[in-house]
């Protein structure tokens, strides 16, 4: 089986095990910063994970890489289908573990709409060469919270992100695609 098609399996099933897919991203192959250049749509991967169904809650769009020190680490998208930039807040990121309820359909619009207040232009993360989980590879380091993504190959426009973060002791995985 590819790695396109086993992603897909992850994609498609709706609560996944952390161990699982921790073991698909160690087969996969690492990546250079280089290779990470561009603006990729995101999709997450559903585990038991605290913010699973935040990001899609609030219309998250996926990241785009400008350089090694210009990077938006959090794109969305407003209802006329305009992406948008966003500053990463601690509160917002607490806010979506401790309060479940913000996922929930019915408020949709209101954390779409407290989340196009926190616009900006302005860079929120650089792309380094880190080792995790025994490979070097690009991982985006936020400017303003203890949170790294690191990325492995699936394909030449895909990748598996994994967001570590100090203060949730289970990774958070995601897909991105590279736009053309």
């Amino acid at each position: 089986m590819t790695a396109k098609a086993k992603l897909g399996g992850f994609l498609k099933t709706s609560q996944n095990q952390p161990e699982e897919l921790l073991s698909f991203f160690d087969e996969l192959e690492p990546v250079n910063a280089q290779f990470m250049i561009s603006r990729w749509k995101g999709s997450e991967i559903h585990t038991d994970h605290p913010l699973n169904g935040f990001l899609e809650a609030s219309n998250w769009y996926g990241k785009e890489f400008v350089n090694d020190d210009q990077v938006h680490p959090l794109l969305f998208q407003d209802s006329q289908e305009n992406i948008f930039k966003v500053k990463p807040y601690s509160l917002v990121m607490k806010s979506g573990v401790r309060f479940p309820i913000l996922k929930h359909k019915a408020l949709n619009s209101t954390v779409r709409f407290m989340t196009s207040l926190l616009k900006t232009e302005a860079s929120q993360a650089r792309l380094r060469m880190m080792e995790y989980r025994q490979k070097l590879s690009a991982t985006m380091i936020y400017d303003s919270l203890p949170i790294h993504d690191t990325f492995r190959k699936v394909d030449d426009d895909t990748v598996l992100g994994l967001m570590d973060s100090k203060d949730i002791p289970i990774p958070f995985f995601f897909v991105l695609e590279r736009e053309h």
